[in-house]
């Protein structure tokens, strides 16, 4: 599927189970390459696999990585910007979404990118009831670790100034399709 820049997209997030997890209604692509697909919204439905849904509060843009196994979203508030990262299978991307597997595993980094590793014993209850390999346990750990030297060394994207121009950029490409 050719996405290209302005495409509106939902996203699917799966559990190792292959359950449907969590669905955010409606992106907007702001970059997509052989490495990435960056998406931005303002607020955005989101539906819980229950059935139940609810609206995001602040603007966020957000980082899915082909080849990587996490992905990453930047929460922009009104003074500060803060980042969520989900311990992930490497995004897919087909004609109904971009989908990937949560692993439960989430590191929440602070504006000033002091970070603390979330939602551990949702994983490990998670790892033992969906029997997770140790291959895929391995990668996890490791993909972990790149995460917090991409966080401690500021490395892509974990940039204010980059997230600032990025949701500039969504603006921008939502205001052009708005007078379309």
């Amino acid at each position: 599927m050719q996405i290209n820049i302005g495409d509106h997209l939902i996203i699917q997030s799966y559990k190792h189970d292959q359950s449907l997890h969590r669905i955010w209604k409606h992106e907007t692509v702001i970059e997509n390459n052989d490495d990435h697909i960056i998406v931005a919204n303002r607020r955005t439905k989101v539906v819980e696999s229950n059935g139940r849904f609810w609206y995001t509060k602040e603007p966020s843009v957000s980082f899915f990585f082909k080849n990587n196994w996490y992905n990453v979203i930047a929460i922009i508030k009104k003074k500060r910007i803060t980042f969520y990262c989900n311990l992930a299978s490497p995004t897919l991307i087909d004609d109904e979404a971009i989908k990937y597997i949560d692993y439960d595993l989430d590191l929440r980094v602070e504006a000033d990118f002091s970070y603390r590793v979330v939602d551990i014993h949702e994983f490990k209850a998670h790892s033992k009831e969906m029997n997770y390999s140790d291959k895929i346990t391995n990668i996890l750990a490791k993909q972990t670790l790149d995460l917090r030297n991409r966080i401690d060394k500021r490395l892509f994207p974990f940039d204010h100034g980059l997230i600032e121009n990025l949701y500039q950029k969504f603006l921008k490409i939502e205001e052009k399709h708005h007078h379309q």
